[in-house]
């Protein structure tokens, strides 16, 4: 069984694309003694437009306390580029790791419009990195 001690959820609506996130600590996977923590978070995408539309690429931004802001970008998300009809979501996990106690992250994906090829940004919500024992 994995263990990960849930967070708050962030939720966000841009543009007919709602966004929910759940972030987790790992704490079977961190090193807190090496200053490595390990959050998972939970993303769950839900097409809410009359047309469908297909998630291109993602843009990251990870805050970590004690480091330089890191910036990541690529195709898809988890090696998918994920087509959603009206009213369908789809849900993947992910990881960040950080090297303090505190952090978040926020970011954007970018969409296509299947019915007429235009191509938009949806906002993902900022979500905590938090350990939790700093939380105490």
């Amino acid at each position: 069984m994995i263990e990960q001690h849930n967070m708050a959820y962030s939720v966000q609506t841009t543009q007919g694309i709602k966004i929910s996130v759940e972030p987790g600590f790992r704490n079977d996977l961190s090193q807190i003694e090496n200053q490595s923590f390990i959050f998972n978070y939970k993303v769950t995408v839900t097409n809410t437009n009359p047309f469908d539309v297909q998630l291109l690429t993602r843009d990251w931004y990870i805050f970590d306390s004690l480091n330089e802001i890191r910036l990541v970008s690529g195709e898809g998300v988890i090696g998918q580029q994920p087509i959603l009809k009206h009213g369908e979501s789809f849900q993947y996990t992910s990881g960040c790791d950080l090297n303090s106690e505190l952090g978040f992250m926020k970011g954007y994906y970018t969409f296509k419009r299947l019915d007429d090829g235009d191509v938009f940004r949806v906002t993902v919500p900022v979500f905590n990195l938090e350990f939790p024992a700093k939380l105490n």
